[in-house]
């Protein structure tokens, strides 16, 4: 599993910027680029700031393909390549592991709420399809199941290429339990931007957060000062960020992001693919509000 050790640091999940309902790849480049310009440690493509349940497959793999062009080697690629369907999740890995990403995250499959053991089948599969290192995506706000401990030791038995998770979910005694159990090289990513401080000096290695689509450098300082050992400024960098933070959920992500983006000059149109929609017009002055505190406009 080479370049485990990369995978650590503010992996940013890149929007899906669309034009006139297509996906609009060009400018998705030029925000990996951007990224990689401003800090990032690494860009995750898919995720679900990348809206991928409204992408069709071949949408999902094009992006793999932009996105490891676009990177060129400097930092590492994430594919998300995770779906409610198996058969879509082993085509979507298949294509990331061809193309040449650094790692797999695959989010726990959502709406069918299976049993703990139907998880261990699932992920010990798709293992078995690959050798790269994987990770799983655990967001039970999204996905309405809640992987447990004993769950990911069965998988990390049948796959020992598991090498962490991104754990989007406020239970901060959970990524204890998995440092504790699997050691700290264990890769856990926080997934919930204003636990990101708290999650990094408990042991976590890095953020996966929506919130470095706008301010990558800053997210990147927080981790790099907690790596450090710099916990007054990792503090401070919290307490910065928090509004920002904050407001990724005003409404559903990406929805403020997005438009907060526009604002901000990095996509020129703010289209999501329904059922998700624009902001709203006070959503809108609530969000310029929190760019204009931040500097950001």
């Amino acid at each position: 599993m080479a370049g485990v050790e990369r995978l650590k640091g503010s992996i940013t999940p890149i929007v899906t910027p669309f034009k006139g309902g297509e996906v609009d790849y060009e400018t998705y480049a030029k925000l990996v680029d951007w990224q990689i310009g401003n800090g990032c440690h690494g860009v995750l493509v898919n995720g679900t700031t990348s809206e991928p349940s409204t992408l069709t497959v071949d949408e999902r793999n094009r992006l793999v393909d932009v996105a490891i062009e676009a990177a060129d080697k400097r930092v590492p690629v994430v594919a998300a390549t995770g779906s409610q369907s198996h058969a879509e999740t082993i085509a979507l890995t298949t294509h990331a592991d061809r193309a040449g990403v650094d790692a797999l995250l695959i989010v726990t499959p959502y709406y069918i709420r299976p049993p703990q053991r139907g998880l261990v089948e699932y992920y010990s599969d798709l293992g078995s399809r690959t050798q790269l290192p994987m990770m799983i995506y655990h967001i039970p706000g999204r996905a309405a199941v809640t992987t447990d401990l004993q769950t990911v030791k069965a998988i990390k038995e049948r796959v020992p290429h598991l090498v962490g998770m991104k754990h989007a979910v406020n239970d901060m005694g959970f990524v204890t339990q998995m440092l504790g159990t699997f050691g700290t090289d264990w890769r856990v990513f926080v997934g919930l931007e204003e636990l990101s401080f708290p999650m990094l000096a408990v042991g976590a290695c890095g953020l996966m957060n929506a919130v470095g689509n706008l301010a990558p450098r800053r997210v990147a300082d927080l981790y790099e000062a907690v790596e450090k050992g710099d916990m007054a400024t990792g503090r401070q960098l919290h307490f910065d960020l928090f509004e920002l933070n904050q407001s990724v959920f005003f409404d559903t992500n990406p929805i403020p992001i997005k438009y907060m983006m526009k604002r901000m000059g990095l996509i020129s149109n703010n289209e999501h693919r329904l059922p998700m929609v624009p902001a709203t017009h006070e959503l809108e002055e609530r969000l310029d509000r929190v760019l204009a505190h931040a500097g950001l406009i």
